[in-house]
C-alpha cells in the first residue's frame, strides 16, 4: 500500500506485531489469510509470505475475537469467491464488519453491529448459508448472545443488510464458545451449541429463520467448556449425522453423536455398529427440532493433554476430494493446550478408537502453552498463538508419511511499544517494550534469485526482563554493537553484541558469505544466558568449555528452579519463536546506577561519547538529567532543570547542545563542551515555557540549531537557536486534532536547509510536513521564514493507537537524499516501517 503526493510517495515495508494474549483471538479464513486483534488492531498476516499484509483501525477497545466468513472449514465453497468478510468484537462489545475485495486486496468496514453487548464479546462463530448470505452467533460476558444474519451486497463497496434473528439471555454465568451448524438430514434446521462457565454444553435449535429454542444440555465435563466445533455432516452414503467435539479446563476432550433418528444412522453410523468395540455409544438424549428428531451421544473422550485445553477445530475438507463424491469431514481433529502442545486426534482404522497421531509444540521452558490452534484451509499447515504473544507454525512437508516442520511466522510485541532506535548504520531496528523484551528488526537478504527480495524480520531478542521497558539508546560511533535500555527500575542496563548475533547480522544483510577474523578474534562472547529471576543476562564466552551438570532429581526436565542454558548459534535463516526467546540474548555489560525513580528517556549522542538518562520525576532533585561517558560508564554529570519528568533528550547533530522537553510544559537548552582528558563541562543557556500542556516530543534540525517540540495542547512548535544562546519561535504549524507525542526531523538538502519532519499524534495518526528553513546571511534564523507543506498518511498506514516515537533511519548520503525510511512504534504493540520517496 502506497500514499502518493505531488512531490513524496509513502510506502509501507513492514508491520511488526504480537497477538492478544486472548482466546478466540485468532482466525484463518477460506482466503487463506490469517486475522488477529493487536490491542485495538484487527491485523492481517499472510502465512505463505509470513508477513503482516495490513491493520485495519476502528476498534477503540482491545480486539477480543475475529472470525472470517468463509472461515477455513468452507473454503470448499468459496471457491468462486470475489469478496470475503472478517467479524471483529472488542473489549466494549463492539462489533464490526469488514469486507475484502481479492482482487485488488482493499479493505474496508463493511457495517458497525447495532451495539447489543453491554460488555467484551467472547466467541464469534458463523458460517456462509450461500454466496451471498451468512449466519453468525456472537457471545458476551455480559451473559447474552446473539444470533445475526446478514445478506451481502453484490458488488464491491454496497450496504449490507443485517438483521438480528434473537438474542438469547443465558444468564449470571457467561458463554465462552459458541458453534453454529446446519442440523444433519436436509432439515433446513440450525443448531447452536454454547459452553461457558458452568461445566454444561447447551444446544439450542431453530429453522433458518425462527425461534432458538433449547433442545438439551450435555453433562461430563467438570470444569469451564473452553471450545465447541461442530463437524460438516458425515459422509457415509448420506449426510446422516455430524460431530460435535469439545474441549475444557478438566484438561479432557469429548466427541458427541447427533444423528438423525428414524434413518439408517440408528444401525450403521461412521463405523458398522459391530466394529465399534471399545468405541461404543453411550446413549444420551433424544431431542426434538421441528418435525424430526435426533439422538446424542457420546462417541469418545480423548484424554492426552496436561493442562487446560483451550481450543478444538476438525479438519477442512480437502480441496482435492473429488467433486463426485462431494466434500466430507475428514476424521481429524486438532487441539491446542496450555501445556504447550498442539495434537491431531484420529480414528484408529481398525478400532475406532480415536488415538492421538501428531503432537507438536514448544517444549521448552520459554512458552507458557497454547490459547488457540488453527488448521490451514488445505490441512498442510497448523498454526498456534500463544502465551507470549507469539505465533507457532507447522506445515507437514511429509509424502508418504507425515513429517511436521517448524515454520517462519510474524512476531512482534505484545504490549505497547515504548521506544525505537536505528542502529548507527542501519542495518536493523531495535525496539523495546512494557512487554518486558527488546526485539531487533532487520531485511533479511534474500539469496534465492527468484525470490521477492529481502524480507523484515526479528532476527534477535537481546533483552528478556522481568520488568516494563521504558526507553533505549543505541551507542552510536566505532566498535562493538552497544544499546542502554531503561526500565521500571532505577538502573539503566548497558549490553554488547556477542558474536552469534555478529555472524547472523553479517549472514543477513551481507552480500559475502565470510566472516571478518578480525571481529571474530575482538569478540570473545558468544552469547547469554537468562539468570533464573530474569533480570541479569550473563555472557557465555567463546572458549567455555561447556559442563553439563548431572541432576539426578530432575530427569532433564525444565521446571521454573532450573533455567536452561541457551545454546547461541550464528542463524542462517530467520528464526522461530523457540530460538528467539531463547538463544539470541545479549550479554549485560554494565548497569548504571544513580536515578532515585523508574527511568524513562535514554537518548546517545551522535559521537558516542555521552549517554543522557532522565526518569520520572515530581521534584527538581528528582527530575536532574544524568550523563554519562561511553565505555568507562563514569556519571560525569547532573543537569538541572526541569520540575517533572523529562520525557524527551536529543544531542544537537553538531553534539555542542542538549534540547529536553518535560511534562512540566518547558523545554531546556544545556550547552555541552568536551575539555580534554574526558571532562565535560555543561552549562544551562536557555529554559522557556514552550506549550500550555505537557510536551511529549523534540527534535534536531539535522542542518542546523533548530528544533521542533509536540505537546499534549495539540501543537507542534518549531524554534531557531541563535548565537547568543537565546531562543526564537520561528513558526507554529496549524493546530492538529489529537495530542502531538512523537517528532522526527530529518535532512533533505543542507545548501537549502530542507527537510521533513513527521508526526505522530494520540490518536495514532501520522502526519509529514515538509520544511525550509530560511537564515540570513550570518547564519542567524531569521523568525517566521519556515514553510510547511503536509501529507496525511492514510488511516490503514498508521497506528490505531497513541505513537511513541518516531525515527529516520539516517540518510546515507548525508548531504541530500530522496530515498527515505521512518520507523514508528506505538501503543497499538505494532512496530511499522515506511520507505519515503522525495520526487
Amino acid at each position: 500500500m502506497s500514499i502518493n503526493n505531488s512531490k513524496t510517495e509513502v510506502k509501507r515495508l513492514f508491520i511488526g506485531a504480537g497477538c492478544n494474549r486472548i482466546v478466540n483471538n485468532v482466525s484463518w479464513g477460506a482466503s487463506d489469510l490469517v486475522s488477529f486483534g493487536a490491542q485495538n488492531a484487527v491485523v492481517i498476516f499472510c502465512p505463505k509470505s509470513a508477513q503482516i499484509l495490513t491493520t485495519l483501525p476502528g476498534h477503540k477497545a482491545v480486539v477480543n475475537c475475529t472470525h472470517w466468513l468463509p472461515s477455513n472449514k468452507f473454503a470448499f465453497k468459496a471457491k468462486q469467491l470475489e469478496r470475503h468478510y472478517l467479524l471483529s468484537g472488542d473489549a466494549d462489545g463492539v462489533i464490526i464488519l469488514w469486507e475484502l475485495s481479492l482482487a485488488d486486496n482493499k479493505w474496508r468496514p463493511a457495517l458497525q453491529l447495532p451495539k447489543s453487548h453491554k460488555k467484551g464479546v467472547t466467541c464469534i462463530t458463523g458460517f456462509m448459508v450461500s454466496q451471498t448470505d451468512a449466519i453468525f452467533a456472537t457471545s458476551s460476558s455480559d451473559g447474552t448472545v446473539c444470533v445475526w444474519d446478514v445478506v451481502f451486497p453484490t458488488s464491491f463497496g454496497c450496504e449490507c443488510k443485517l438483521s438480528c434473528l434473537e438474542t438469547l439471555v443465558v444468564g449470571s454465568r457467561p458463554m465462552v464458545t459458541l458453534s453454529l451448524a446446519q442440523l444433519p438430514g436436509n432439515t433446513g434446521l440450525i443448531a447452536l451449541a454454547m459452553g461457558g462457565l458452568d461445566n454444561k454444553i447447551y444446544l439450542y435449535c431453530a429453522e433458518r429463520t425462527g425461534k432458538f429454542v433449547r433442545a438439551c444440555e450435555l453433562k461430563g465435563h467438570t470444569d469451564w467448556i473452553r471450545s465447541l466445533d461442530f463437524s460438516l455432516p458425515i459422509f457415509s452414503g448420506e449426510a446422516d449425522s455430524v460431530l460435535l467435539v469439545s474441549s475444557s479446563q478438566d484438561k479432557g476432550i469429548r466427541i458427541w453423536k447427533l444423528t438423525l433418528r428414524g434413518s439408517p444412522a440408528n444401525t450403521e453410523g461412521t463405523y458398522k455398529r459391530g466394529e465399534i468395540g471399545l468405541a461404543s455409544y453411550i446413549e444420551g438424549p433424544v431431542f426434538v427440532a421441528g418435525s424430526f428428531s435426533y439422538q446424542i451421544s457420546l462417541e469418545s473422550l480423548l484424554i492426552g493433554h496436561e493442562d487446560w485445553v483451550y481450543s478444538v477445530q476438525w479438519q477442512p475438507p480437502s480441496l482435492a476430494a473429488e467433486e463426485e463424491i462431494g466434500f466430507y469431514q475428514p476424521q481429524s481433529i486438532l487441539s491446542a493446550s496450555m501445556d504447550k502442545t498442539m495434537m491431531i486426534w484420529q480414528p484408529e482404522r481398525k478400532t475406532g478408537i480415536w488415538m492421538n497421531v501428531v503432537t507438536v509444540g514448544e517444549l521448552s521452558h520459554c512458552a507458557l502453552g497454547f490459547y488457540g490452534g488453527h488448521w490451514s484451509p488445505d490441512a498442510r499447515s497448523i498454526l498456534a498463538h500463544g502465551y507470549g504473544g507469539s505465533f507457532h507454525m507447522w506445515k507437514n512437508i511429509g509424502v508418504s508419511s507425515d513429517n511436521w516442520q517448524p515454520q517462519k511466522v510474524p512476531s512482534g510485541h505484545f504490549a505497547a511499544v515504548t521506544d525505537i532506535a536505528w542502529a548507527r548504520c542501519g542495518e536493523y531496528l531495535l525496539s523495546v517494550s512494557h512487554d518486558q523484551t527488546t526485539r531487533i528488526f532487520a531485511p533479511w537478504h534474500n539469496r534465492d534469485p527468484q525470490s521477492d527480495g529481502d524480507s523484515w524480520n526479528e532476527i534477535a531478542r537481546p533483552q528478556v526482563h522481568g520488568h516494563d521497558i521504558n526507553c533505549a539508546a543505541i551507542i552510536q560511533g566505532k566498535g562493538n554493537h552497544r544499546f542502554v535500555s531503561g526500565a521500571e527500575e532505577k538502573v539503566a542496563r548497558v549490553f554488547e553484541a556477542p558474536l552469534s548475533f555478529l555472524k547472523t547480522l553479517h549472514y543477513a544483510t551481507s552480500e559475502q558469505s565470510s566472516f571478518p577474523e578480525d571481529v571474530q578474534a575482538d569478540v570473545q562472547v558468544l552469547g547469554a544466558n537468562m539468570s533464573a529471576l530474569g533480570l541479569s543476562q550473563k555472557p557465555i564466552y567463546v572458549n567455555a568449555t561447556h559442563e553439563i551438570q548431572e541432576n539426578l532429581g530432575n530427569d532433564g526436565l525444565d521446571t521454573l528452579e532450573s533455567v536452561p542454558d541457551a545454546v547461541p548459534v550464528a542463524l542462517t535463516e530467520p528464526p522461530i519463536e523457540d530460538q528467539l526467546a531463547w538463544h539470541t540474548l545479549w550479554p549485560e555489560s554494565h548497569k548504571l546506577y544513580g536515578h532515585g525513580n523508574e527511568l524513562f528517556s535514554l537518548c546517545c549522542d551522535h559521537e558516542g561519547k555521552l549517554v543522557a538518562s532522565s526518569c520520572k520525576a515530581q521534584s527538581a532533585t528528582v527530575a536532574e538529567i544524568w550523563l554519562w561517558q561511553v565505555g568507562s560508564w563514569k556519571a560525569v554529570g547532573r543537569l538541572q532543570s526541569h520540575s517533572l519528568t523529562v520525557t524527551q533528550m536529543e544531542f544537537s547533530h553538531d553534539d555542542n547542545l542538549l534540547l529536553a522537553v518535560s511534562r512540566d510544559r518547558q523545554f531546556s537548552i544545556f550547552k555541552i563542551n568536551r575539555a580534554g582528558n574526558d571532562e565535560i563541562d555543561y552549562k544551562l543557556v536557555a529554559r522557556q515555557e514552550a506549550h500550555k500542556r505537557i510536551i511529549w516530543a523534540c527534535s534536531w534540525n539535522p542542518f542546523g540549531h533548530e528544533f521542533a517540540t509536540g505537546s499534549r495542547d495539540k501543537t507542534v512548535k518549531i524554534w531557531g537557536v541563535e548565537k547568543t544562546s537565546s531562543v526564537k519561535p520561528l513558526l507554529t504549524l496549524p493546530q492538529f486534532d489529537s495530542s502531538v507525542t512523537a517528532l522526527s526531523w530529518v535532512g533533505l538538502d543542507r545548501q537549502r536547509n530542507d527537510g521533513l519532519l513527521a508526526v505522530g499524534m494520540e490518536s495514532g495518526l501520522l502526519q509529514i510536513w515538509s520544511l525550509h528553513v530560511e537564515r540570513s546571511d550570518d547564519s542567524i534564523p531569521t523568525p517566521g521564514v519556515a514553510t510547511a507543506q503536509i501529507i496525511r498518511l492514510d488511516p490503514f498506514m498508521c497506528h490505531v493507537s497513541a505513537v511513541n516515537r518516531l525515527v529516520w533511519k539516517n540518510p546515507e548520503n548525508n548531504e541530500n537524499s530522496t530515498d527515505l525510511q521512518l520507523a514508528s512504534c506505538g501503543a497499538d504493540h505494532c512496530v511499522r516501517l515506511y520507505e519515503v520517496i522525495v520526487h
